[in-house]
């Protein structure tokens, strides 16, 4: 029986009814956890922006991530807006980190567009959330089996951080607080806290942390 303290999905992203999206599918034979009381983004699967398969087997660990990490992709800052960009973001990603990386599959869990597009990463991500596991990735090093990270499309070192992808920032976050439990003052951070040679997330997103961490908590407590 899924504990009632896991939040589940809730119904944003596509076949996501009556049970747990599972490579396309749905699992009914695990019933779905307890709804959120925050509401979830709507989340593009893996199948929705067609990612390759992962080379390798992916880590599923039955115990919750206890920290958000927050990270820029460090790559064009497009001012193409369009869930088709978005989904060019996430091809560009996955093939980075699996061709040139040598990753089995994108390294983090989800990705959100300059657009303000929330995507789903590293596969089972969707399933490992919405029963309050965690998949483990490959966006934060020696910290990836405790750590969900989200990949914000763009490079933030002197840009500003665009509206939409701030506000689904926040919504995400909020999300996956409500999931954990977590507390957004402690749980949400940047790369930069872990591995001291990245300037990543950019210092103008990572100064805008409190400002998420504040906004996260006000969601959370509405």
């Amino acid at each position: 029986m899924v504990n009632p303290h896991r939040r589940a999905l809730l119904g944003g992203a596509a076949g996501l009814v009556g049970g747990v999206l599972l490579g396309g599918a749905v699992d009914l034979a695990r019933p779905p956890a307890a709804r959120a009381a925050v509401a979830a983004p709507r989340v593009y699967t893996r199948a929705e922006w067609n990612a390759r398969e992962p080379t390798g087997t992916i880590r599923y660990l039955h115990r919750q991530p206890d920290h958000i990490v927050v990270h820029h992709t460090a790559g064009q800052n497009t001012t193409d807006y369009s869930l088709a960009a978005a989904f060019r973001c996430s091809h560009w990603i996955q093939d980075l980190h699996m061709d040139v990386n040598g990753w089995i599959d994108a390294g983090q869990q989800l990705t959100i567009s300059r657009g303000g597009y929330v995507m789903e990463g590293r596969s089972r991500s969707l399933e490992a959330i919405s029963f309050g596991d965690h998949v483990s990735g490959a966006q934060t090093a020696n910290h990836n089996d405790h750590t969900i990270g989200i990949e914000n499309e763009g490079i933030y070192v002197t840009a500003p951080v665009p509206t939409a992808l701030f506000n689904s920032l926040v919504t995400t976050c909020a999300w996956l607080c409500d999931v954990y439990r977590l507390d957004p003052y402690q749980a949400i951070v940047g790369h930069r806290d872990y591995v001291s040679t990245t300037v990543c997330p950019g210092d103008v997103l990572y100064a805008r942390l409190p400002e998420l961490r504040q906004k996260v908590a006000a969601r959370l407590s509405t």
